[in-house]
């Protein structure tokens, strides 16, 4: 049996892949920064369309970070 030899992570590739998924507990983790009703956007207040865009957001970051770790 052969064993494929893994390239390891760098310090800095996890820092990297640390920080991308600490950013939506980030923005969405204090309520007090976002909720506000303006501006508007289509018509939803700026709480909601904030919320959503973190949403959006967050999942391709989760993609990006499952790219780097599928590389492992």
């Amino acid at each position: 049996m052969s064993e494929r030899s893994r390239p390891r992570r760098s310090t800095v590739q996890k820092a990297f892949i640390a920080f991308l998924l600490a950013l939506p507990y980030v923005f969405l983790c204090f309520p007090q920064m976002y909720n506000r009703a303006t501006p508007v956007l289509l018509g939803f207040p700026f709480f909601y369309w904030y919320q959503l865009g973190w949403v959006i957001l967050t999942s391709s970051l989760l993609w990006v970070v499952y790219l780097q770790l599928r590389t492992e």
